[in-house]
């Protein structure tokens, strides 16, 4: 039936190495990508707390405000929106730089300035295909689930500290998430091992599940409907995308991290492939991609400056007209699904 799935066989990342930095330095300055989902806080807010059982002083600093639906990660209030007068002197003044869920500089966004010039050690942790060489050490293994999965690997390999209840939400939320719900394919029986770990801490699934997916605004869900209204498929019925513009997100009062996870509805009609969501921003446009089989959209993301997984990817144009684009980038896209779909 082709249902067997082998075992992953993590690649192993120097846990040790990543411990001893951690415990020969004081003070950490925390932060992730734009936009950032459930892996990117949940990551962010399980290594906070994993310091501050350490007796470390950190702080986490993010371009991006935390999208409503993800706030209950943050009940202390931790997380700060960057502000350059505020914030710029703690690039130079903490010990390290901690690169959360990304491992590309420009997704940083205003405070890559900061970060790239700052001479204090910079680590990332992270699970994205073709990392940028932009810190001093990377902890990065594609074969994780998410960057969550790295980091409770980490903590129970070298026993830095226990994990309980307020480190154990976090982590459960960012596995969860990136693994589409446990069905996506770095779903193992390691996995669930962890997950029943989790649970085991306290975590209630029931509502973690609730406050991110069942709390949506009004506006969401008629930014939803608008972006489903403009789907299109080519390339046979094989390729889908749809559309949103500035003019959608004004008019129902939405926001860009309501369309986390739009572009999956793209996959869940039968026989497409591939699918992209094409999102206009104040200043340029990006575009979602994802696939099915061995359709390698982190290379056609790569094609217009992104990346990401085999299967998951997206790309910012910041200075490209998306209309002007779309045509070409949808070409590339139909002969990506042409060379690479399994038929």
């Amino acid at each position: 039936m082709g249902l067997v799935k082998k075992p992953l066989l993590l690649l192993m990342i120097d846990f040790q190495k990543l411990a001893d930095i951690i415990k020969a330095n004081n003070t950490f300055l925390i932060t992730t990508h734009v936009n950032p989902d459930a892996d990117a806080i949940g990551s962010e807010v399980a290594f906070y707390k994993m310091l501050k059982i350490l007796g470390k002083k950190s702080k986490i600093i993010n371009h991006s405000a935390t999208p409503y639906n993800l706030k209950f990660l943050d009940t202390e209030n931790i997380i700060e929106k960057f502000d350059e007068a505020l914030h710029k002197n703690l690039f130079n003044s903490s010990d390290i730089l901690v690169a959360l869920d990304f491992n590309r500089s420009d997704r940083l966004v205003s405070m890559q300035k900061a970060f790239l010039e700052s001479k204090q050690l910079k680590i990332c942790i992270d699970h994205h295909l073709d990392p940028e060489d932009f810190v001093d050490n990377q902890f990065i293994g594609i074969d994780y689930a998410a960057t969550g999965h790295i980091i409770y690997e980490f903590v129970k390999k070298t026993n830095i500290v226990d994990i309980n209840k307020d480190i154990a939400i976090p982590l459960y939320a960012a596995i969860m998430t990136d693994t589409g719900s446990f069905r996506f394919e770095r779903t193992t029986a390691s996995i669930h091992r962890i997950i029943a770990n989790l649970l085991e801490k306290g975590v209630n699934p029931t509502e973690v599940y609730d406050l991110l997916y069942d709390e949506s605004k009004l506006s969401k869900i008629k930014l939803l409907g608008r972006c489903l209204s403009s789907l299109k498929l080519i390339a046979d019925n094989k390729v889908g995308y749809m559309i949103l513009t500035q003019q959608d997100f004004n008019k129902l009062g939405a926001i860009e991290s309501d369309t986390e996870n739009f572009v999956n509805f793209l996959l869940s009609i039968e026989g497409v492939r591939l699918g992209m969501l094409f999102i206009e921003l104040k200043h340029g446009f990006k575009v979602s991609f994802r696939s099915k089989g061995q359709i390698p959209v982190s290379r056609l993301a790569g094609e217009f400056g992104g990346g990401g997984h085999l299967n998951a990817a997206g790309a910012r144009l910041r200075a490209r007209d998306m209309n002007s684009m779309i045509p070409k980038i949808l070409e590339k896209a139909e002969n990506y699904y042409n060379k690479y779909s399994e038929g």
